[in-house]
């Protein structure tokens, strides 16, 4: 009898040290993507501040790579240097994550949403992915970016060009 109890007490104490660490790995998991996200939304309001340079700079990381429509992807330090030639003195992207993800591991995760690029006049919108890397010193950069138009051409009027 007491090898018994002595067996569900081990057996109830390995569920709840099991069950106790699933708790604390799922909290790692959603605070990892609660702050993931904010980083998006840190990284589209820091591109309206400085400009969408500046901010691409700041938050890719060192290897990371940009989609762009019609063209081979750029990695690394070519891509540092394609977005360091842009001339963004008249261009105001940004955007609005909707949804992501992050792995178990809690230091890979996506965002995408939808994007808003006024240039003059006119504002293009479009959707894009993000996929995020967690660094060691804790901070999120983007490991890949890409964007896709077609949401619409919207005139200053805030109508969509091309309708009555």
């Amino acid at each position: 009898m007491k090898r018994t109890l002595s067996s569900i007490g081990i057996a109830l104490f390995m569920v709840n040290a099991s069950c106790n660490l699933q708790f604390r790995k799922n909290t790692e998991r959603i605070n990892a993507l609660n702050e993931m996200q904010q980083t998006d939304v840190d990284f589209s309001n820091r591109s309206k501040e400085v400009g969408m340079k500046k901010a691409f700079l700041e938050y890719i990381e060192a290897d990371g790579v940009l989609l762009q429509p019609n063209s081979m992807p750029v990695t690394g330090a070519d891509a540092i240097d394609f977005i360091s030639s842009f001339n963004d003195s008249s261009v105001i992207l940004t955007w609005q994550p909707m949804n992501g993800d992050v792995a178990a591991s809690a230091d890979l995760g996506y965002t995408y949403g939808v994007y808003s690029m006024q240039t003059g006049d006119s504002v293009r919108r479009g959707t894009y992915v993000t996929i995020w890397k967690k660094q060691a010193d804790g901070r999120w950069k983007f490991v890949l970016d890409a964007g896709n138009e077609g949401v619409g051409l919207e005139r200053s009027d805030g109508r969509q060009a091309g309708r009555k």
